[in-house]
């Protein structure tokens, strides 16, 4: 009996002996890591929540490989593990992998051009309201709102259609989006996103038309694969509240994950009450009256609180499904369904315009702003094809539906336009390593638009619509075929150069016949066809680990799209803008110059300064149809204007990004952005509409294992009235009166404070207070003041 006790006590201790759980952590923070991948040539674990795993399938001897996204691959011997403890350091400035760049990834000190990333923990702890404002937490990108339920980002001096966004590597610009302000970013849900990358500069070598003052690249969470016999569950729901506008906000998503198959489902709503903005600053941005319907009856109420921006509440909701299929080591296929919707939405910008001493509009608001997507993605890793030795293929399908409604004051017509695009994609990419040192990265894209729209007058005390005037011509068609290479060659590590060139071919069709019984156009049908070569090149070059030099020279495009040739709509009072016919792509010049600086990883210095020439540039300007100046729209004369190839346009910049490692625990974090430009206006050269003021913002953070403290102050400068752009200029309802009764956009600032700590049991709590000061105040250009005093706590919970 005893022999028997011994030998079990012995094979105990055996089996103990060899199993050996570790647990990966942070270098910075000391918290676990979950989803590292630890893997030798044949088998594989993955690390749980608390970032622990069983090694009891390596042998002493294997040579591990722990793998985490945002973090440095780390090889180690089992035999080397000290106190069953790992730790990986998470990659910082120009070692992050980037995708951007040409679809596969690369390693961010590779690529000429400044590329800015933010993970998923970031945004968990900025806590974002929308993607718009996820965009403006990085200090490179400024953000104008004409009504809460918007966001209209703005690089480098270009916005709108000027700008890319992408989705898991599918465009969403449509043959719709319009050289006005764009609120399409907010129908991306900043709590699926696992990283975001924004190339500041011109991206059509890869991208095509649009993409010339920047790419926008949002990827969505991915599935995550089981990496062992049993089903990998992994859960995180989130609560927020925030007081400037009664925000409540919840999320849900959840993962299942087998060995060949993995499911991902999200859902987020969110509800927005009236904003509120703050106490101090120009008394022009109050809101002292609003109108009311009681009883079909139009009236002009009071304000009890002016500082309430009624009416701007709405709500929204987002869900994304995905699922994910390992065929092989080397074969992955990627399902993905997309949908987001939003209430009806005033344009708030509108709805504080006077006539005559008195409130314009009853009504203006947006319909439900709702967008789906479905792609379908193929990857193809480590081929033995002499073509390729990476292949990606992507089909995508979208829907974007839209739409507008405007009553004047005490009048019964109410005019209602609605829009629909049905957007289909599919893009071959593909990588193929010639040699050690030079890559080949080239791939193929079709684009095909269909847009459906409509118009009609409703007299609301009877009910009854008839056809009127649609914004665009119904079944106009936008599709676009392109071919690209590029070419990346490493003679060393200090040197890299990368070059490439794409090849564009954009058909826009337009049918009139319609809008003519109303327009009375001279033609009835448009045709557009253009092609464009676009190319880039540039240097990376790091001559001691202290300076890296990048140096980028490109060309980029815009082709004109249904909007640029076939819109109808009241681009401000008492103008009209009406359909061209005759309009060729607008071409962008441009060069990049960048500087950084590193000292021993305690301060980081990064410098870059750009320029841009845009020549033959898509801007609005007064037109005639059949020899008339003004038409009646609306009700209203009107004067005629239209998009026209009818200028040029300078830009240039200067950006500043400083950090200073104090300790491990205590950095400090700051960004500065200078731009300036002007644009030719009948041979004039007066401001251009979307350059920014001078702005930034600066922190200090404190972080020490689970407890983490972010106290940081965003600052803008002062456009003044001669600063402005003649268009805004004419908004003064916009913006503050100088001393001489002038419009102007007035300097500001915010101080603010944000934590977050990290429970052991999956629970954490991210809090902050914005804009203590309460400070009253217009990000440049936008309709609706930003938020005043806001206390925001959100509750994380991670399964």
């Amino acid at each position: 009996m005893k022999v028997q006790f011994v030998f079990s006590l012995c094979l105990l201790c055996v089996f103990f002996s060899q199993a050996q759980q570790i647990t990966v952590l942070e270098t910075d923070t000391n918290l676990p890591i979950p989803g590292v991948i630890i893997s030798n040539t044949t088998e594989s674990v993955i690390t749980n929540l608390n970032g622990e795993a069983h090694l009891d399938a390596f042998s002493s001897q294997d040579i591990l490989e722990f793998q985490a996204d945002n973090y440095h691959l780390l090889e180690l011997p089992k035999n080397q593990i000290q106190n069953n403890v790992i730790t990986l350091k998470g990659r910082v400035g120009l070692d992050e992998v980037v995708i951007s760049a040409s679809k596969f990834e690369q390693s961010k000190r590779d690529i000429p051009q400044k590329i800015v990333n933010i993970s998923a923990k970031e945004i968990q702890f900025d806590n974002p309201q929308t993607s718009a404002d996820l965009l403006q937490e990085t200090g490179n990108v400024y953000i104008q709102k004409s009504q809460l339920g918007g966001g209209s980002p703005m690089i480098r001096g270009f916005s709108t259609n000027r700008l890319l966004i992408t989705v898991d590597g599918v465009r969403m610009n449509n043959a719709i989006f319009r050289g006005g302000n764009l609120q399409n970013v907010i129908s991306i849900d900043p709590l699926s996103i696992q990283n975001t990358e924004i190339t500041l500069g011109a991206g059509s070598v890869v991208y095509g038309s649009d993409a010339i003052g920047g790419v926008m690249g949002f990827y969505t969470k991915k599935p995550q694969l089981s990496y062992k016999d049993e089903i990998y569950i992994k859960g995180h729901t989130l609560a927020r509240y925030a007081t400037a506008n009664n925000e409540k906000t919840g999320h849900v998503d959840i993962n299942f994950g087998l060995k060949k198959w993995a499911f991902l489902t999200s859902i987020s709503y969110s509800d927005f009450d009236d904003l509120r903005m703050g106490s101090h600053g120009p008394t022009d941005y109050l809101r002292p009256e609003y109108v009311q319907t009681v009883n079909g009856i139009d009236e002009v109420i009071i304000n009890e609180n002016s500082k309430i921006q009624k009416p701007t509440g709405f709500n929204q909701f987002h869900a994304i499904q995905k699922v994910r299929f390992e065929a092989d080591d080397d074969l992955l296929v990627d399902f993905g369904a997309y949908y987001s919707t939003t209430s009806d939405y005033p344009r708030y910008d509108r709805l504080i315009r006077y006539k005559n001493g008195n409130l314009r509009a009853a009504e203006w608001y947006y319909g439900p702003q709702a967008w789906f997507m479905s792609n379908l993605q193929v990857t193809q890793s480590n081929s033995k094809s002499m073509l390729y030795d990476k292949a990606q293929a992507t089909f995508a399908f979208q829907h974007f539906k839209e739409s507008r409604h405007d009553r004047d004051f005490q009048s019964v017509i109410k005019n209602n336009r609605e829009e629909q695009v049905n957007a289909f994609s599919a893009n071959l990419d593909l990588e193929k390593q010639l040699s050690p040192k030079t890559a080949l990265f080239y791939g193929a894209e079709y684009v095909y638009n269909l847009v459906n729209s409509s118009g009609n007058e409703e007299d609301i005390s009877t009910g009854i619509s008839i056809p009127t005037v649609s914004r665009y011509p119904d079944g106009a068609t936008w599709q676009s075929l392109a071919a690209y290479t590029s070419l990346k060659y490493k003679p060393t590590s200090e040197l890299i150069f990368q070059t490439g060139i794409r090849y564009n071919q954009v058909l826009t069709k337009a049918d009139f016949t319609e809008n003519n019984a109303y327009l009375n156009l001279p033609f009835n049908t448009a045709e557009i066809n253009s092609g464009a070569f676009t190319g880039t090149a540039g240097i990376s070059w790091m001559p001691s680990n202290m300076i890296q030099w990048k140096l980028n020279a490109s060309t980029a495009f815009r082709a004109p799209n249904v909007d640029d040739i076939g819109k109808v709509f009241d681009s401000e009072p008492g103008s009209v803008v009406l359909p061209n016919n005759n309009l060729k792509s607008e071409y962008a010049y441009g060069g990049e110059l960048g500087l950084l600086l590193n000292f021993s990883d305690v301060v980081i210095l990064d410098l870059a300064t750009y320029y841009t020439f845009l020549d033959n540039a898509l801007v609005r300007r007064d037109y005639t149809i059949n020899g008339a100046s003004e038409i009646l729209y609306d009700g209203e004369m009107s004067t005629v204007q239209a998009i026209q190839n009818a200028s040029k346009a300078w830009i240039y910049g200067f950006e500043v990004g400083l950090n200073i490692n104090f300790s491990k625990s205590v950095k400090f974090l700051s960004q500065y952005n200078i731009i300036g430009g002007t644009e030719e206006d009948d041979r004039i050269e007066v401001p251009i509409r979307h350059v920014a003021p001078r702005f930034g913002n600066a922190h200090v953070v404190w972080q020490k294992q689970r407890f983490k403290i972010d106290g940081f102050v965003n600052f803008n400068g002062e456009l003044s009235y001669q600063q402005l752009a003649p268009s805004e200029q004419a908004k003064d309802y916009l913006y503050a009166k100088d001393s001489n009764g002038n419009p102007f956009s007035p300097s500001w600032y915010t101080l603010n404070v944000r934590t977050h700590y990290q429970f052991k049991d999956g629970i954490a709590v991210t809090a902050g207070l914005e804009n203590i000061t309460d400070q009253r105040y217009k990000t440049y250009s936008s309709g609706i003041a930003s938020p005043g005093r806001n206390f925001v706590v959100s509750l994380h919970y991670t399964l």
